[in-house]
């Protein structure tokens, strides 16, 4: 079992660059249930890439920690039961 948790981020509101303190992810476009198929993303050397599903830019920040983005609010929790 992995010994830590791939975070995955949201962009409800539409932003074309989501600033994220990682360079492994998962996006789920927006939040249910208006997600797309929950994507891997590496940003490799790069530091940055776009969603083919959504469009988002992800640029990494290595000022943010893990759970933080610029701007806030785009990191998805699941609400699951």
């Amino acid at each position: 079992m992995a010994g830590h948790v791939i975070p995955h981020f949201q962009n409800d509101a539409g932003y074309h660059v989501i600033e994220i303190g990682v360079t492994e992810f998962m996006c789920v476009g927006a939040n249910p249930p208006f997600d797309h198929p929950h994507v891997f993303m590496d940003l490799g050397d790069d530091g940055e890439k776009v969603c083919g599903y959504c469009s988002t830019l992800y640029r990494y920040n290595p000022q943010l920690h893990a759970d933080e983005t610029k701007p806030a609010g785009c990191l998805y929790v699941d609400k699951a039961a």
